[in-house]
């Protein structure tokens, strides 16, 4: 979900990005249980950038609800974020290119439909296929035909389905790769590959107000944009049915406000904390503050391929040299952010500490000489973009004052109001300035942190908002797709990382750490490694 870190932002995400929180509410919900068994509670959750279809949402908040609602073929164990079976029965190849994909009995989507290989079939093929512009269609291009399908900028698709996609029986389809890809089983969780009704292809702009999912919640009422989104349990869910029989997730642009809801009960979870709330946190709510390791790392980006300022790696190196992510980190966010030093997240096998090497190291007297070599930046000013909504305006301004003393720089500030609105101006190529953003992993992969973020094919319909291109970092994610062993795949994958930190088109500044918390009125409340509810699992205490 990029997205953290938010998913697709998503990351694709879907990125995740991490999107940040959303408006108050008065009325509590966690004291009415229902007559039929399971209770109703409220939780916290930002606007969500556009409509809640699974191949095209990219940031964490729309993954959060497509989260309740979808069942995919797989999902992630809570501790090891190994890929286990969901809605399918078996995933087999003997190749890594020649997948065949068997599927469970029992599941259904919302409306009654029956889940079957044409449901996830007919959603890939939507996905993949450029005219529709789906933030996930960068996930489908290892499979056979993706380049029919999305030929590129200024061209049409000359097919409607992806070749390597064919259904066998109503329970089993394969799928050809154009190369072997050892990920693939672990990338099926994703939010890209979650299956669609019928009725989504009648009209997708719709759908997205309304989703029709085959998760253990079903959507209670269209989308209260800037509001809540309401959610029931499914009755029919073909898993393990949720508890709990009503949840809304209440709409907050505002963290401050949204902790002081929970601190009233208004609310009863959240997975954002305000950075006022950090140092009071834990002794308030004790062990229902959850502070854990969690996938999203923090970065400043730039727009190498749009602004000529930013394009030398020595400036970039330079700024990162010059940001003391200690301060930060124990300052800003009282120790529940860890200073980054890889691109990686410490959680992904393949994350290797101080990989980033004197890149990440603070040290103002090089960081300086450095830059003043490199020519420095025109006007001897750096603008610096964040999203409003998510609690950056602190730790933004404390990196500027950072980079205004160390590199003797003016730095100025560009506040967008919401997380998508700073994804639509980078997406759209319109800001110019360096910018916050932050990655929630898509699927627990170290390639996961590489291709959405920074291939090229991430550039028009993906994450990749800075525009980087380098050719031995897209052959090094090539050769490590098709490795024949998980090993001889990471250490090529890590090459590929050697790569960014070498040219440093981005700034890891720090991973995060899960920071959230849950009132009296709930238990079994816990986040997974891309700060997700675990809202089937969720049960009223009392």
């Amino acid at each position: 979900m990029r997205g953290a870190t938010q998913t697709k932002w998503l990351v694709a995400a879907t990125a995740i990005a991490l999107a940040a929180t959303a408006c108050s509410t008065s009325s509590k919900s966690g004291d009415d249980k229902a007559a039929s068994g399971g209770g109703s509670i409220a939780v916290q959750l930002g606007e969500p950038q556009k409509g809640l279809i699974p191949q095209d949402t990219a940031e964490s908040e729309g993954n959060q609800v497509l989260y309740a609602v979808f069942a995919g073929l797989v999902d992630y164990d809570r501790k090891t974020n190994a890929p286990r079976l969901q809605v399918a029965e078996s995933i087999d190849t003997q190749d890594s290119k020649l997948w065949t994909i068997k599927l469970k009995d029992g599941y259904t989507f919302h409306n009654g439909e029956k889940v079957t290989a044409q449901s996830f079939v007919d959603a890939w093929n939507w996905g993949a296929n450029q005219d529709n512009a789906a933030e996930g269609m960068p996930f489908f291009n290892k499979i056979e035909g993706s380049d029919e399908l999305a030929p590129g900028k200024g061209k049409k698709p000359t097919a409607k389905e992806l070749k390597g996609l064919k259904v066998v029986d109503d329970k089993t389809f394969t799928v050809s790769l154009t190369a072997p890809f050892s990920q693939f089983k672990t990338m099926l969780g994703y939010s890209a590959f979650y299956p669609m009704p019928k009725a989504f292809f009648n009209d997708p702009k719709a759908f997205g107000e309304n989703p029709i999912g085959d998760g253990p919640f079903q959507m209670d009422g269209a989308w209260e944009h800037n509001k809540q989104i309401k959610i029931k349990r499914y009755d029919n869910y073909g898993g393990t049915k949720a508890k709990l029989q009503n949840v809304t997730f209440k709409i907050y642009d505002n963290l401050d406000t949204a902790y002081n809801d929970l601190r009233a009960d208004n609310i009863q979870a959240t997975n954002k904390l305000p950075i006022s709330a950090m140092s009071s946190v834990a002794g308030e709510f004790g062990d229902r503050y959850i502070n854990k390791p969690e996938s999203g790392v923090g970065y400043i980006g730039f727009p190498i391929a749009y602004n000529p300022a930013y394009q030398k790696p020595e400036i970039r190196k330079a700024i990162s040299m010059a940001i003391d992510r200690d301060a930060i980190t124990k300052t800003i966010f009282a120790g529940t952010r860890v200073p980054a030093s890889d691109f990686i997240s410490p959680l992904i096998n393949g994350y290797r500490k101080d990989a980033c090497g004197d890149a990440c190291k603070y040290d103002p007297a090089k960081a300086k000489d450095l830059f003043t070599q490199a020519g420095g930046l025109p006007n001897n000013t750096l603008e610096l973009g964040y999203n409003a909504d998510g609690g950056h305006k602190e730790w933004i301004e404390a990196v500027g004052n950072q980079l205004k003393k160390n590199l003797g720089i003016e730095v100025t500030f560009k506040p967008f109001e919401k997380f998508g609105k700073i994804l639509d101006a980078l997406q759209g190529k319109q800001y110019q300035g360096a910018f916050r953003m932050a990655w929630q992993m898509d699927y627990p992969s170290i390639e996961n942190y590489l291709r959405p973020i920074f291939s090229k094919v991430a550039i028009d319909s993906g994450s990749n908002y800075g525009g980087y291109v380098n050719d031995q970092f897209e052959s090094l994610l090539t050769q490590a797709d098709s490795a024949k062993t998980e090993d001889e795949g990471i250490k090529l994958y890590q090459q590929a990382d050697d790569v960014l930190i070498k040219d440093m088109p981005y700034i890891p500044v720090y991973t995060y750490q899960a920071s959230a918390a849950y009132t009296k009125k709930i238990k079994n409340f816990d986040t997974d490694a891309q700060s997700r509810y675990n809202l089937a699992e969720v049960e009223l205490a009392g």
